[in-house]
Formats: structure tokens, C-alpha cells, sequence
């Protein structure tokens, strides 16, 4: 599977996201450095990477429950 990294400012939604990853089992990388975020240009949280695929919330959570 591809690299997948949480970026969370630990918002409500970064908090379901990180629960629903960890519930499915699925190993991730956390990042909270919220100059590194506005450097890649984002603009809410959260947001998944996985691999070259940036997500936003509605995606990354459809992602995330598409996984068996």
C-alpha cells in the first residue's frame, strides 16, 4: 500500500478520520505542522496524502471506508 499521511490540527474532523484509520487497521504518519500545511497550500483539515492522491475530508473518509 502507499504511504498514507494524516495532516490534523486535531479538529473534530482530523479526530473521526484518525479514529476510522486506526479502526480499519490502516498505518499512517501524523503530521501537525500547520506552517508545512499552508506551504502545500491547504486550506481546511483534514487532509490524507496516499501516495501522490491528496483527499479531502468527504474523500479521505470514502477512501477510508471503502478498505476491507
Amino acid at each position: 500500500m502507499a504511504k498514507v499521511i494524516l495532516y490534523s490540527n486535531k479538529c473534530p474532523q482530523c479526530r473521526v478520520l484518525e479514529a476510522k484509520l486506526k479502526e480499519k487497521g490502516i498505518e499512517y504518519q501524523e503530521i501537525n505542522d500547520i506552517y508545512l500545511m499552508i506551504e502545500k497550500g491547504f486550506m481546511s483539515m483534514p487532509v490524507l496524502e496516499v501516495g501522490e492522491t491528496i483527499m479531502n475530508f468527504a474523500q479521505a473518509n470514502n477512501w477510508v471506508n471503502e478498505r476491507t
